[in-house]
Formats: C-alpha cells, sequence, structure tokens
C-alpha cells in the first residue's frame, strides 16, 4: 500500500485568460450521481460576472477582426487539445453525469467533433446568410453578417460537456465573445475545459468560465448594458422569464430555452445565426461610356 498522498485538483473560474478564485472566496461542495464528493468549486458572484464581461468586452475587437479563416484554425486547435486529454474529459463526464465509460467516451467523442465541425462553418457562415440582394436602381445592395458582441451562456444543467460545447463553439465562431455560467451541479467539464482552452490559441477573454448558481450570477448579466445578448438554455422557466425581462431594457438579442434540446442531433446552423447582425451596403453604380452601361 502506498504511503502517498493524492494531489486533489483545485478548480478555479476561468476569466480573462487566468484562473481566478471567486472573488468572494466561497466555493460549494459538486458530487456525482450517487452523492459523492468530488470537488469543490468556485461559488460566483456578481462581481465575477462584472469582471467576465469586462474581459470579453476587451477580447471583442481582436477576436471579431480576425479573420474567419484565422478563427477556424483556432477552434480545429481546441478540438486537438480536447483529443488530446481525452481520457480525463472521459472520467470528468462519467462522474458528473452517472454515464458507463462508454457512454462518457461516446460523449467526449461528439463533443470533440461538434468543436471541429463549427471550425469548418467560421469561413462559410457569411455565404449562407449574406450576399448581394437584387434592387431596383443603379447599386450594388451587399450583406453581410457581423457579430453580436459579448454574449452571456446560460449551459445546459444536464449535458454537462457536450451541451456545453455546443452553446460555446457556435457564438466565438462567428465572432462573438462569451461569458458562460456552467451547469450548477456538473461544473467539472466547463471549468477543466477553461484548462484547454488557457493552452490552446484562442485568446483571453474570447470565452469566460464561470461556476455557480445562475440564478444569483445570471439577472446582474441579463441587466448588464455591455452584453449584447444571452442564451437561456440552461434556465428553468421562472428564471427564463425574470432574464428574458431584464434583458429587454437595451434590446439585447435573447435565445430562449426549447422545451426539448437533443445535442446528439444534428445542430444545423441555428445556433450559429442567433447571435449575428446583417449589415446591409448600399454602393451607386457608374455608366460606362456612351452606350450606357454600367457595372
Amino acid at each position: 500500500m502506498s504511503d502517498r498522498l493524492s494531489v486533489l485538483k483545485t478548480y478555479k473560474l476561468y476569466v480573462g485568460g487566468k484562473f481566478p478564485r471567486s472573488e468572494s472566496g466561497r466555493v460549494y461542495e459538486v458530487q456525482d450521481g450517487k452523492g459523492n464528493w468530488l470537488a469543490n468549486a468556485p461559488l460566483s458572484s456578481r462581481k465575477d460576472g462584472r469582471d467576465a464581461v469586462v474581459a470579453a468586452r476587451k477580447a471583442f475587437g481582436g477576436w471579431s477582426g480576425a479573420t474567419a479563416y484565422n478563427r477556424g484554425q483556432v477552434l480545429y486547435r481546441v478540438a486537438e487539445m480536447l483529443e488530446g486529454r481525452r481520457e480525463q474529459f472521459v472520467r470528468e463526464v462519467a462522474e458528473a453525469e452517472g454515464l458507463s465509460k462508454s457512454k462518457a467516451a461516446a460523449v467526449v467523442d461528439a463533443a470533440i467533433d461538434r468543436w471541429v465541425w463549427y471550425a469548418g462553418w467560421t469561413d462559410k457562415v457569411g455565404q449562407v446568410v449574406g450576399g448581394a440582394n437584387p434592387v431596383a436602381g443603379p447599386f450594388f445592395n451587399l450583406s453581410t453578417p457581423e457579430p453580436t458582441g459579448v454574449v452571456t451562456v446560460l449551459a445546459p444543467q444536464e449535458s454537462s460537456f457536450l451541451g456545453l460545447v455546443s452553446v460555446i463553439a457556435p457564438v466565438i465562431a462567428t465572432g462573438s465573445t462569451v461569458v458562460v455560467i456552467a451547469s450548477e451541479k456538473s461544473p467539472l467539464p466547463a471549468l477543466s475545459l477553461g484548462e484547454v482552452l488557457a493552452t490552446s490559441d484562442v485568446p483571453g477573454g474570447v470565452v469566460n468560465i464561470l461556476s455557480g448558481r445562475a440564478s444569483e450570477i445570471a439577472p446582474a448579466l441579463a441587466a448588464h448594458q455591455d452584453v449584447n445578448g444571452i442564451d437561456l438554455t440552461g434556465a428553468d422557466a421562472a428564471l427564463a422569464k425574470e432574464l428574458e425581462i431584464a434583458a429587454a431594457d437595451n434590446l439585447k438579442r435573447v435565445r430562449r430555452p426549447q422545451p426539448v434540446e437533443d445535442f446528439t442531433a444534428d445542430p444545423g446552423t441555428d445556433r450559429l445565426t442567433t447571435f449575428l447582425e446583417t449589415k446591409t451596403v448600399w454602393h451607386p453604380t457608374g455608366s460606362l461610356g456612351a452606350s450606357g452601361s454600367a457595372y
């Protein structure tokens, strides 16, 4: 029998590319499906949420200004890093969701594949939702999608990893930055994802991960004047209604929770386009010579 003490992992928030503890100093116990203690996770405060918004806004200019091709490369790098830490995530997902090792492995594989899928969409979504518009008159009329800005995401409560990836990846793939509130009962895969993001090519502040009570953190984020959108996927009906009312104050884009969310299904382009704005540019055409032809 070994007399060596185990080195227990200390989970921290991921904000602005760094790993702070909650400014409140609070933690809460995370348990597996059988009630066994797994770890202490930071219990985020509203101040942590405001700090995350500041970090996300600071990162927005550089991330939205990067080429779509570059964002695709960065997202693909995240998938590479996840593949390298696959066994860790299989164990954490199995403990978090009460799954067998084989089922947890299938969930992690699907999450990695989801990253790759969204990485491939970064330089293609503009072709789907943008283009040249036929107009009456001597004008070019071009519509192009642009990222909304800073988006708050309430991650799914039950799907601690595949669901988490499915709500984060499309937001950052299209150029926005995100503040995500992880599943309250199963936050550990989300906090470990922060470690992957920190060691990949994702700039600090593009993704910010908080753990704790959504009912405590989310209202301040929904009312925050520097948040441009909010995804209510992980909110229950009562909390979703409260957050939607708060979000109306500065006309945030809101994605309401759906009655049924099957994260194993083909995601389509719905989440890619939810937090995009459309910019339309008019440009006059000119005549070429006496024939009256135009360009």
